[in-house]
């Protein structure tokens, strides 16, 4: 045996130091504290008003958002949802749809994306692509979705989501926000904050709903702002 080689029971000390070190590493990296518990009590039916700008719920519109998921699903996967239409002059309507969970570490219970609830629904997914909305507050990167069933509904689509408090738009954006809050310690919650309508003409339709989005931003408070669209 060469004289520099450490004896064998000393080679085990170091290696055994050495997984004990990476345990207790990998323990303290394991985030424990939930975003949602310290951000303190949220509702999105208080935070969200049914009358702004114009715009108004439809009562009589229930049933009218289409719900890409079961509600057994829906209960299990999101700490709470919110569903409207809203009504503003002839022609326009716009469809809200909120759904907010606590907890996005657990696999089975982070957020559905609409172009893979759609299609699971009979839509067709016609087209795909990024954007970003510009607002006095900040900029949004939003995905827009044409969606058809059909030929009775030509559904455009425009979304975006928040991960613990960081807008993010794709899958990486999404694990690296996760990453960021566990080093420190903390369980994101996620928001999906998706706006539709439905209209042949999908110009238009985003048109429109880029507008209800700034009204429904600007009519927000600055803590229910941050918490749907991380903006000041």
């Amino acid at each position: 045996m060469a004289a520099d080689t450490p004896p064998l029971n000393r080679r085990a000390a170091v290696l055994a130091a050495l997984m004990v070190g990476a345990s207790t590493l990998g323990a303290a990296l394991i985030p424990t504290r939930r975003m949602a518990d310290r951000r303190g009590q949220f509702t999105l039916a208080e935070a969200v008003p049914e009358r702004f700008a114009g715009w108004v719920v439809d009562p009589r519109a229930r049933g009218i958002v289409v719900n890409p998921q079961t509600e057994e699903l829906l209960r299990r996967i999101y700490t709470e949802t919110l569903e409207r239409t809203y009504v503003r002059g002839p022609g326009e309507r716009i469809m809200l749809s909120i759904a907010y969970g606590a907890d996005q570490s657990d696999v089975s219970l982070q957020m559905h994306y609409p172009e893979v609830c759609y299609p699971a629904q009979g839509f067709q997914l016609e087209g795909r692509r990024e954007d970003r909305l510009d607002l006095p507050y900040g900029r949004i990167p939003v995905r827009r979705l044409e969606t058809t069933f059909s030929t009775v509904r030509h559904e455009p689509v425009t979304y975006w989501t928040v991960i613990g408090d960081e807008l993010t738009m794709s899958g990486l954006d999404k694990r690296l926000a996760e990453i960021r809050h566990g080093l420190r310690g903390e369980i994101v919650d996620g928001m999906l904050v998706r706006v539709s309508s439905i209209n042949i003409d999908t110009a238009a339709a985003f048109a429109l709903q880029d507008q209800f989005i700034r009204d429904l931003l600007a009519s927000l408070t600055p803590a229910a702002r941050r918490r749907l669209a991380a903006l000041p």
